[in-house]
């Protein structure tokens, strides 16, 4: 009985590194946020990103590796950090850290979204005010609709756990942008 040649450790190399570039496009997508409000915003993002402070007009972009399946991004208010990033927010803390392992505390309007579900295929995304509202907000991708809501009985967010009309798909490896105060 033959054996089938072994494949040369460079044949390998080749194989696993076209696995893992094409991999790589897979569910990857970038996340712009910008603050347009008269006040300094803090935004934070799970479970990649962390945080940082977006002063009036600043934007913070945020490159969501392939893999990520799910993660949340919302705006925290009223905030004082040391410079070792400890210090706490009157709205939307988390922990009392600048870069956010966890989610925030209530009241915090949400943005919300799953990437890459039905093969790849598709991503969805939705806004939520079932914790609370503390800071206006729009909620994009680069290929579906705008999401906005501006007060906290927004028709256009989540307001109770079974609210399923208010989620929205788009296509796969979409890029996605979070607007404050729009």
């Amino acid at each position: 009985m033959a054996s089938a040649p072994a494949a040369s450790p460079a044949v390998l190399v080749v194989v696993v590194l076209v696995a893992s570039l094409a991999a790589g496009g897979a569910n990857a997508a970038t996340f712009t946020i910008t603050n347009r409000c008269s006040f300094t915003v803090w935004p934070a993002a799970t479970p990649v990103g962390g945080g940082t402070q977006l002063n009036p007009g600043q934007t913070w972009t945020i490159n969501v590796p392939a893999g990520t399946s799910s993660g949340r991004v919302w705006g925290r208010t009223g905030c004082s950090f040391d410079g070792a990033g400890r210090g706490r927010c009157a709205t939307g803390d988390c922990g009392g850290a600048l870069s956010c392992r966890l989610s925030g505390q209530p009241p915090l309007t949400l943005a919300e979204f799953t990437l890459g579900t039905s093969g790849g295929n598709r991503d969805f995304y939705n806004l939520s005010v079932i914790d609370g509202y503390n800071v206006a907000m729009s909620f994009s991708c680069s290929s579906g609709v705008t999401l906005t809501c501006r007060e906290r009985s927004c028709p256009d967010a989540y307001q109770y756990p079974s609210d399923d009309s208010k989620l929205r798909s788009c296509n796969g490896n979409s890029n996605y942008r979070v607007v404050f105060c729009p």
